[in-house]
């Protein structure tokens, strides 16, 4: 149940969904906030395991489908809101990415979304400069030594000299952000949220285009 209402709650159209249901003190917000996908050792393999389990029954598994399914479309929903931004045109570009971990106060990146960012991003000729607090020596180990990808000490260095930033990991030490200071550092004024840390008005208001996940592109604004 819990994978379900993470899985529908992230994607656009359920965002009112969200408010609604959650309002209901026996479930609660914790897990139904629009977000770009969960990942981790547990629900992926649950929910496959799950599926495979009805399909040797015969028994038909279309809501376990459809959370996977959704899920996977989830993870992809960053870069194909930064290559909207770019207009489909990545080649050379830097990008800050803060957070590697599935989720925080983990080094572990097993199904994360940030994999599916860097992976994207490296098939369209782009570089990733990017930190996390813990999962530094965890994405080293996954990806190696190569030349479009630098991890660097803090989320500062991470944006220096970044065209564009992209959000993967609700740590709490990204949630407190001067963005007229951000907009400075960036290239171009793009931030691609996918863990929604921000308010809107306040991100719009500095100069930057900001595109959050749930809320709808009318959020992006030059």
């Amino acid at each position: 149940m819990r994978h379900t209402l993470l899985t529908f709650s992230r994607s656009d159209f359920f965002h009112a969904f969200s408010l609604g249901i959650g309002s209901d003190p026996r479930i609660g917000y914790h897990f139904i906030y629009p977000g770009c996908g969960y990942g981790g050792s547990c629900f992926p393999k649950d929910v496959q395991a799950l599926a495979r389990t009805a399909s040797e029954v015969d028994y038909p598994a279309d809501l376990l489908n459809a959370v996977e399914s959704v899920n996977r479309r989830q993870k992809s929903t960053l870069f194909a809101k930064l290559n909207q931004a770019f207009d489909g045109d990545l080649a050379g570009k830097t990008i800050a990415l803060w957070g590697l971990a599935f989720k925080p106060n983990t080094d572990d990146m097993r199904d994360a979304p940030s994999r599916d960012v860097m992976e994207a991003l490296w098939a369209a000729s782009a570089r990733v400069q990017a930190y996390d607090p813990e999962a530094m020596k965890e994405c080293r180990r996954i990806y190696g030594e190569r030349d479009d990808l630098v991890l660097v000490a803090d989320r500062i260095q991470a944006v220096k000299g970044a065209d564009a930033l992209v959000i993967c990991t609700e740590w709490k030490e990204f949630r407190i952000l001067d963005f007229d200071w951000l907009k400075a550092q960036l290239a171009m004024p793009v931030v691609v949220d996918g863990r929604n840390l921000f308010p809107p008005k306040a991100v719009k208001d500095a100069g930057l285009m900001y595109y959050a996940v749930g809320r709808g592109d009318s959020l992006a604004s030059a």
